[in-house]
């Protein structure tokens, strides 16, 4: 009986929304620079073989929202419009790459390298959008991610991921 007075405070406490941890930022570390890189990795040049999948009305029409929206500054926003593509299609490589890019921009550098990476097992092993997948997970890298520990996602160092990068540049076939 001497602590039913403390009952409703106890109560109260365990209901409480948990204290979530803030992002930590590298010093030095510009997340709009770095999906500048990103973009600037995805951009194909005419002596290089570039595939491009068909895509959904819909999904498109969501990735052009977003695109509004960061234009903005709205990341979060933006992040919930992918979020909506992805509920549609949740193997698209690009779709995942999109919104590796965000996380980016919203610090969150570790779910940026686990999707980059995700996106990069699920995508084409050559081209301008392998190169974004690949330079995607070393700026999370440089935005101090750790290493995912999920299962299928390659666990490499920074080394390893911009070779990945670099290997993702092939010629087109020749044409006869």
């Amino acid at each position: 009986m001497k602590y039913l007075p403390l009952l409703p405070a106890l109560l109260c406490a365990a209901c409480a929304s948990p204290i979530v941890a803030p992002v930590e930022e590298v010093p030095g570390f510009d997340a709009e620079s770095a999906v500048a890189t990103i973009r600037g990795a995805g951009t194909a040049d005419a002596q290089e073989l570039d595939v491009q999948p068909l895509r959904d009305p819909q999904v498109a029409d969501l990735l052009d929202e977003a695109s509004a929206l960061e234009g903005q500054h709205l990341y979060r926003a933006a992040a919930e419009r992918i979020d909506l593509a992805l509920d549609m299609a949740p193997a698209d490589p690009i779709v995942l790459q999109r919104r590796a890019e965000l996380a980016l921009l919203l610090g969150e550098a570790d779910e940026a390298e686990r999707l980059a990476l995700k996106a990069a097992t699920l995508g084409t092993e050559v081209g301008p959008v392998c190169r974004q997948h690949w330079e995607t997970a070393l700026q999370a890298r440089n935005a101090g991610s750790t290493p995912p520990r999920e299962d299928g996602l390659p666990r490499v160092s920074p080394d390893e991921l911009a070779r990945r990068r670099d290997a993702c540049t092939v010629a087109p076939p020749p044409r006869y």
